[in-house]
């Protein structure tokens, strides 16, 4: 997977309504965001590198490391899983450092990082899925996975991702984190940590952090191939359409 040219182009539309809803006036940030830059830019002393390393400079994320996009996300999503990798609730199986590098962190430091990633305005921008299957990384089929996204499959359990996400999995409120724009490898690699989480123990699961088990629910019925289309539908998902017209919302 090494040289991998990495996020593809962001058409105008996308430019113009992707912008965090922490940019706009009246919303208080969790934390310090100039203190939050400084992290993520330079790191904080011996233990902590630069977040900037591996998510990119804008936080894009990169499928040859298989770390996530952070640009857009929702702060108490961060939060939220800077502190489970803190104690242990999460285990990084990826790059294998969050852990040490959240335990690094005071309180404090994980919400002003937090606050810095909600205020990203680097618009969607997904995996190049041709560069990917180039490199013989399997890659899903985006419309089958659109389905499931969408409509879910109730006859052998799994809600719709938008049922909670929201449209394109945009992200719902701060309650949801946004799927929609992320890393293929990434979303890839989630849901199978998701789906082994839902028969492994805490001990044995990287992912077993969710709220009232609702990833590895769904997640325990996806198969293999539901799990490359749904993430190759999802890192291509735009926030809005003709018919979705609306601004994420964030509470």
């Amino acid at each position: 997977m090494k040289g991998l040219l990495g996020a593809a182009g962001a058409v105008a539309l996308v430019l113009s309504v992707a912008m965090p809803v922490s940019a706009q006036a009246g919303e208080k940030a969790m934390g310090n965001i100039a203190h939050g830059r400084a992290i993520f830019q330079n790191g904080k002393g011996d233990d902590v590198p630069a977040c900037a390393g591996c998510h990119g400079v804008d936080g894009l994320g990169s499928d040859d490391m298989g770390t996530p996009r952070l640009a857009y996300q929702v702060d108490t999503y961060i939060l939220k899983q800077l502190e489970d990798f803190a104690s242990g609730k999460r285990t990084d199986n990826t790059m294998f450092q969050m852990n040490d590098i959240a335990k690094g962190l005071t309180p404090s430091d994980r919400r002003d990082l937090a606050a810095y990633v909600h205020s990203l305005k680097t618009p969607f921008m997904g995996s190049n899925l041709d560069e990917l299957r180039a490199n013989d990384v399997a890659v899903g089929e985006p419309y089958k996975g659109e389905a499931l996204v969408n409509f879910g499959d109730v006859s052998r359990g799994i809600s719709a991702c938008k049922s909670c996400h929201s449209f394109n999995g945009r992200s719902a409120g701060r309650m949801y984190p946004a799927i929609g724009g992320q890393r293929y490898v990434y979303l890839k690699h989630e849901l199978e940590a998701w789906r082994e989480g839902a028969t492994g123990s805490r001990e044995d699961s990287a992912r077993y952090n969710d709220v009232r088990a609702q990833m590895r629910k769904v997640a325990a019925h996806l198969t293999d191939d539901d799990i490359i289309n749904v993430a190759a539908y999802l890192t291509g998902a735009k926030p809005v359409n003709p018919a979705n017209p609306r601004e994420p919302k964030r509470m």
